[in-house]
């Protein structure tokens, strides 16, 4: 099988990936049904990394695949880096593909003399040779203007939806807001699941703390009913975690926690195996580890729609029909066994 996935007769589809999940490539390749292109890439002795495509890519789309998991700055890197030797190597266009954006939660200055990070990497990935991003669930949705190009938003809402409508029945449920800035999505939640009720928890985050916030109350009733908690992510669980003390105390009947992505930092994993929980659902935008994973998580393949918007960018058909669901082809798949 070809690394080049042939399409219209003047172009080509190349798929590399960086050294953080090349698990996650493999499958959304399998998907496109292509290949990951080979490359060499090692650190030297002092840290620095080296990069090299070992087929040519001149005339190609290339779709520049890296997961922003643990080592963060090094990956990013890496990326950036092959960017560079993308450009350099005459590709026809090139498009980032991180499934979990780094920095993405630094958006907005809360302080004076603060960053805009998630600016920064938009102007980072452009500057090295980028032409379009591809990327899910982003923290905040407007940093899509961050970036001087395209920015296909991908949302897993559909293979999140997909498996928690097929667990089981929902006329008890309610879809709860973990704070306001989440109603949006909760709202088309609760909206393609047949309508269901809406809670939002109100919390305070003091952002001189970070992963600090501190819950209310709530808004909306969640006593006696099987209560779903949409997150764009779970970091190190702490706001979660009140999250479901505070549901629980206010008689919630179970709580399930659904989130986009598992990136389950320093003690996330104590507190989530000690926070009364009835379903952790995730997706693999990052690795999830076999020490991080517990009996009552599952976990996701977002490989199908990485696949499907790759596709759609490549035959520059439209990618917003995804937000109605994956194609035929391409069904998503539970990696955790």
């Amino acid at each position: 099988m070809s690394a080049i996935l042939e399409g219209h007769p003047d172009k080509r589809l190349a798929l590399v990936t960086g050294r953080a999940y090349p698990e996650q490539a493999e499958e959304t390749a399998h998907f496109l049904g292509t290949e990951v292109l080979e490359t060499t890439a090692y650190d030297f002795a002092n840290g620095e990394m080296y990069v090299r495509f070992t087929e040519p890519i001149r005339g190609s789309d290339i779709f520049i695949m890296q997961a922003h998991a643990q080592d963060i700055n090094k990956w990013i890197m890496e990326q950036l880096i092959m960017i560079d030797a993308a450009k350099r190597a005459s590709a026809r266009s090139i498009t980032v593909v991180a499934p979990f954006l780094g920095y993405s939660r630094q958006d907005k200055k809360h302080q004076g003399r603060e960053p805009i990070t998630a600016r920064l990497m938009f102007n980072l990935f452009r500057t090295a040779g980028a032409d379009r991003v591809i990327t899910v669930d982003l923290h905040a949705a407007q940093e899509q203007g961050f970036f001087n190009g395209p920015v296909d938003h991908l949302t897993a809402m559909p293979i999140l939806i997909d498996y928690v409508r097929n667990q089981a029945p929902l006329d008890n449920t309610t879809i709860v807001s973990p704070d306001a800035g989440r109603i949006k999505v909760s709202e088309q939640w609760a909206a393609k699941l047949g309508g269901l009720p809406l809670a939002f928890i109100h919390k305070s985050r003091d952002t001189t703390r970070p992963n600090h916030a501190e819950a209310h109350g709530i808004i909306g009733e969640v006593e006696g009913r099987d209560c779903i908690v949409i997150d764009d992510m779970i970091d190190t669980a702490g706001t979660i975690c009140e999250a479901v003390r505070t549901l629980n105390n206010a008689g919630a009947k179970s709580v399930t926690l659904v989130a986009t992505h598992g990136l389950l930092s320093g003690p996330a994993v104590e507190r989530l195996q000690s926070c009364d929980v009835k379903e952790i659902v995730l997706t693999d935008t990052v690795p999830i580890p076999e020490e991080k994973r517990l009996p009552n998580m599952t976990v996701l393949s977002i490989a199908p729609l990485l696949a499907a918007g790759i596709r759609s960018v490549f035959e520059a058909s439209s990618v917003s029909n995804l937000l109605n669901g994956l194609p035929e082809d391409m069904k998503p798949r539970n990696i955790y066994a």
